[in-house]
């Protein structure tokens, strides 16, 4: 795994616990010589995670809609930096670009970010891995709902197999190693 995009929260309200842990995760991937991409925030997860890679003099790929540069919440000073005009633009330039993912703790933006690169990989888009930070088990309700679209037959038991769940930045490292490639067939 070279390049690793980090999708989390801009929010500075959140406990700091998993500022921590996002700090901790950028730090770690640089010290593994993986580059990280992510969506240029400089506030909560996405500006710990930039943090960490900076502190270890790792990577960084920010990509960003041109519209966040006036709502100055960008990142300044931490890598190379790609401006696009829509968010749909952003998100494809990231999933290409990517050679997994890691879903730290978020709102509407990573939920959103969460569910298409799943979605894409369920249609056969991508094999890349996408591993859930189950940081404080902040998305133990998410799996949750996803079990029970399965149990009423609205996903097959086989969605699953298209994620992982860490508990910790270690357990993210581990499921990156071992990740093995396979194809999927939602219509099979």
């Amino acid at each position: 795994m070279k390049q690793i995009c980090v999708f989390g929260s801009s929010s500075e309200s959140i406990d700091p616990k998993y500022l921590e842990v996002a700090e901790e995760l950028g730090s770690f991937l640089a010290k593994k010589n993986c580059g990280v991409i992510f969506g240029a925030g400089k506030y909560g997860v996405m500006g710990a995670v930039a943090r960490g890679v900076r502190r270890e003099h790792g990577e960084l790929f920010g990509v960003s809609p041109d519209f966040f540069v006036e709502l100055n919440v960008l990142v300044e000073d931490y890598g190379e930096l790609v401006l696009k005009k829509t968010m749909r633009e952003r998100k494809a330039l990231m999933e290409d670009k990517a050679d997994a993912f890691v879903i730290c703790a978020g709102g509407i933006g990573t939920l959103e970010e969460f569910f298409e690169v799943i979605t894409l990989k369920q249609l056969g888009r991508h094999t890349k891995p996408i591993i859930i930070l189950n940081t404080l088990g902040f998305y133990d309700p998410m799996i949750e709902m996803m079990e029970q679209s399965v149990a009423q037959k609205f996903m097959s038991p086989n969605v699953h197999k298209l994620y992982s769940v860490a508990d910790s930045v270690d357990e993210v490292w581990e499921q990156l190693e071992s990740y093995q490639a396979f194809s999927y067939n939602k219509y099979s």
